[in-house]
């Protein structure tokens, strides 16, 4: 199934800082075709958090940046 991330989101993502953890995580799930609402699900958060991570307008923080990159590591 696609999920179908618009276009607007993809380039947003690609112009933010690799550097930061959810920027990453948008990278991998973009690439993986894991949807925003399953982010929010596995993490507990709203699927707007989930945008902003992915746009690097903030990042993960304390359990969930260490849940985060468990799952970067699995996806990577």
């Amino acid at each position: 199934m696609s999920y179908g991330y618009s276009a607007r989101l993809i380039e947003l993502n690609k112009k933010a800082d690799s550097k930061l953890l959810g920027v990453r995580l948008g990278k991998a799930c973009i690439k993986n075709n894991i949807s925003v609402y399953e982010v929010a699900n596995k993490f507990g958060v709203s699927r707007q958090t989930v945008y902003n991570w992915f746009m690097g307008r903030s990042s993960p923080q304390n359990v969930v940046a260490e849940s985060v990159k468990d799952l970067l590591t699995q996806l990577n």
